[in-house]
């Protein structure tokens, strides 16, 4: 998203999470002013979301929008977003609503936990077959929003994600009342900003740890992917390798996170190339 050069916000970051949606990062409903010179806090109505920096984790915002930009090589719809600059100098993410319309009318929109009949406290007792059979049970068009699904899976082990739960994958009803996939949203390597963190929210086959090629093999079966077409989805995410090293080089993270994350996709990477792990699980 394109902001106007000298933006600042208004209403303080110290409303952030009593004005805001739920999670434990930071969040502030926002708008942009009529002369698009400030991001101000909104009660209602509001077309943005402003994360602000985090006093626990380290450069947050900016290990999001490198993980969002990652997505977008990956060829995943994600939701628009940036990094917009505060007055004290640090960076704060911002991103673009998808369930409000362009007049700010609220757009239907439901996340997995509420799909599942679960409470948003039980966002992690989830699995990725549980979200497949969520998919069939409301999408208009299941076979390719699993297929969707499927890619943000493996992406976000792909990328060291490990917090995408039930409330972070979301269905919702089109203008034409298609109920399809959201753009992607709230992805960030978590291995970045909580080290040794390398276990999944949400187990696939059984597993939260220890994934491998024919883990993911083994769940596109469970979800009627033909075996090409999951190996296409496999092969792409190893293609992308040298466009995100690029694109981790451009962003706005410190030197020490580029290498570590550069590290991180070269080793899954790997992991996906080794045809040998296509037959059985290890």
């Amino acid at each position: 998203i394109t902001l106007e050069d000298g933006m600042v916000l208004t209403a303080g970051l110290a409303m952030a999470g009593k004005t805001s949606l739920s999670g434990a990062q930071k969040k502030i409903s926002v708008r942009v002013s009529g002369d698009r010179s400030t991001l101000q806090v909104a009660t209602s109505g509001g077309r943005y979301i402003l994360k602000p920096p985090n006093d626990v984790y380290r450069s947050l915002p900016e290990v999001e929008h490198a993980t969002m930009q990652l997505a977008k090589v990956s060829g995943i719809d994600v939701a628009i977003n940036g990094l917009i600059r505060l007055n004290d100098g640090r960076l704060a993410y911002l991103t673009q609503r998808f369930d409000r319309a362009s007049d700010g009318t609220k757009i239907r929109q439901e996340d997995f936990c509420q799909l599942a009949l679960m409470r948003p406290s039980q966002k992690y007792n989830g699995s990725a077959e549980l979200c497949i059979r969520v998919i069939k049970q409301f999408a208009s068009e299941p076979g390719v929003s699993v297929r969707q699904l499927f890619n943000q899976l493996l992406f976000s082990w792909w990328v060291g994600n490990g917090d995408l739960h039930l409330k972070n994958l979301s269905l919702l009803v089109d203008a034409e009342g298609i109920v399809k996939l959201t753009p992607a949203y709230d992805l960030v390597c978590t291995r970045l900003v909580i080290p040794g963190d390398d276990d999944l929210a949400m187990p696939m086959c059984g597993r939260n740890q220890k994934i491998r090629r024919a883990t993911w093999l083994k769940l596109a079966d469970y979800a009627a992917i033909p075996r090409k077409a999951a190996e296409r989805v496999i092969a792409n995410q190893v293609n992308a390798l040298s466009k995100s090293l690029e694109t981790v080089e451009r962003s706005f993270m410190d030197t020490s996170m580029k290498a570590q994350l550069k590290e991180l996709l070269v080793a899954q990477t790997e992991i996906l190339a080794d045809a040998s792990d296509g037959a059985s699980e290890a």
